[in-house]
């Protein structure tokens, strides 16, 4: 049991929060972390329960032929994917972690994981709502071009052997059908209740395998992110996220501490906005929270390998930066 990473992860932020009770400079850190918690719990749990789903339904030959073949419709299937998904940053690493075990080539998950938390449906109108249409569809539109680029660029990467290939990538049969094996699959079963128990039992193997996996790093990242909102004061950011280069580079670094939750880090990002004007400045603090995020990277890290992980920011953080100076010229 002391060797298992999520639970001595669990120990320690309990540790942490039980001596919040008598330690009140530890007061606000439990504060922050139960608020963002609340934020993210149902996106995390969502995101865990819909990668038990995949792991016990989903045939490693679908993701193959979808998500592994090294084309760049290949890419666009992976962010039209998570376009589809209305999970955020910690929900959507737990998929994407699915996704590459059952076989989906490094460039798709790495598409998939820049695209679904912040250019998903349900967030695109919540953009709207807050920043209006124009304003709202420019940055989903350029979330989802940003996506497109990377994924192109790893694909590249991948062919030159610059970042690690999937070991989980099954050979391709050019042979197989996909829409016939769906409808053979759908007319053998049985919906029986030893079937429905069973399968139960499979989704919550899923569940359990994918948890140990990665949810000591995400409760990690979100440790980190409740002691920097903490204890940083919120004016601090509004005064230093001005419309300048500078304001973005300060954008960059506090999304990267802070990042936790699209949905929940969405209002921030336009208080950002209406402070300071800098539609740039929203952006940058979007999207770079995903690119330079420490949990995804060291989920990467662990799972797709260190090259992997340490290209991320290096590719992204460049076109993030360039997309939100570019917003700040036009708006």
């Amino acid at each position: 049991m002391f060797k298992n990473k999520l639970f001595l992860t669990i120990l320690i932020i309990g540790a942490i929060l039980g001596l919040s009770y008598f330690i009140p400079l530890l007061g606000p850190f439990r504060h922050v972390f139960g608020s963002l918690f609340k934020l993210m719990w149902w996106a995390l749990g969502l995101g865990l329960f819909i990668g038990g789903f995949i792991d016990y339904y989903v045939p490693r030959e679908y993701v193959s032929q979808i998500l592994a073949q090294p084309k760049k419709r290949t890419i666009f299937y992976s962010v039209f994917l998570g376009f589809l998904m209305a999970v955020c940053n910690h929900g959507v690493l737990a998929i994407a972690i699915q996704f590459y075990k059952k076989g989906a080539s490094t460039s798709s998950v790495v598409a998939f994981l820049l695209a679904s938390p912040w250019a998903n449906f349900p967030l695109t109108l919540m953009m709207i709502g807050f920043f209006g249409l124009m304003k709202g569809l420019f940055l989903i539109f350029t979330a989802i071009l940003i996506a497109i680029i990377v994924g192109l660029i790893y694909q590249a990467f991948e062919r030159n052997g610059v970042v690690e290939k999937n070991p989980y990538v099954p050979p391709h049969d050019a042979a197989f059908d996909l829409r016939k094996d769906i409808f053979a699959r759908m007319a053998a079963y049985r919906f029986t209740p030893e079937q429905l128990m069973a399968d139960a039992k499979g989704v919550v193997k899923g569940i359990k395998d994918l948890s140990n996996m990665t949810l000591w790093w995400l409760l990690i990242g979100l440790t980190l992110a409740s002691f920097a909102a903490a204890y940083i004061p919120e004016h601090f950011f509004h005064h230093y996220m001005g419309k300048s280069f500078g304001g973005m580079t300060f954008t960059l670094v506090a999304a990267t501490f802070m990042e936790t939750c699209s949905t929940g880090m969405s209002p921030l990002a336009f208080e950002i906005y209406r402070q300071t004007g800098a539609l740039g400045n929203a952006l940058v603090f979007l999207m770079a929270g995903v690119a330079t995020n420490y949990t995804a990277i060291g989920l990467l890290w662990v799972n797709a390998g260190r090259r992997t992980a340490l290209w991320l920011p290096v590719v992204s953080v460049p076109l993030v930066l360039f997309f939100g100076f570019l917003a700040n010229k036009l708006f």
